[in-house]
């Protein structure tokens, strides 16, 4: 077992969810509880959800990689993804983009040296009024993404 007992506690509230021969209905979140746990998911620990959940590790495999809020490498401890698709690149997304890269001194994909910040490019966040738009974590939607917000933004995160 890979994942700390608080963790399979969580997961089997997931799967508690589903009939007994649906447990794989569970395997998005058990893949997002492993995460927030490791901070990126790492092949065992997919196996380790496969076996836990009880199907194929390749299926879950394939669920993380073909979903991108799923970390199937390292990453910095603050994920920012940026809306790069057509609304938000022509309502600031691109500007806002490169205030960020050059802030931070990386390109999409990349981490900081000191493992802070890793920046990603992002696909629809269902915000486009409110472009331009990042995501941190996952989680945190961040709207209306001026230069001084960005600042701040980065501020914050460091502490």
């Amino acid at each position: 077992m890979l994942l700390s007992e608080q963790s399979y506690k969580k997961i089997d509230r997931e799967l508690a969810k589903y009939p007994a021969d649906q447990r794989q209905s569970a395997v998005m979140a058990a893949l997002a509880i492993a995460q927030d746990e490791k901070g990126w998911l790492a092949p065992e620990t997919m196996k380790d959800i496969a076996d836990y959940i009880g199907m194929p590790a390749i299926a879950v495999q394939e669920v993380a990689t073909f979903y991108n809020m799923y970390n199937t490498k390292p990453v910095g401890k603050h994920k920012i993804s940026v809306c790069t698709n057509l609304p938000c690149a022509l309502s600031g997304g691109e500007r806002a983009a490169h205030h960020l890269k050059e802030k931070l001194g990386i390109d999409y994909r990349e981490t900081t040296a000191d493992g802070q910040f890793t920046l990603v490019e992002g696909e629809c966040m269902g915000a486009c009024g409110d472009a331009p738009v990042m995501l941190v974590n996952n989680k945190r939607m961040c709207s209306w993404m001026s230069n001084d917000k960005i600042d701040a933004l980065v501020e914050e995160l460091k502490k």
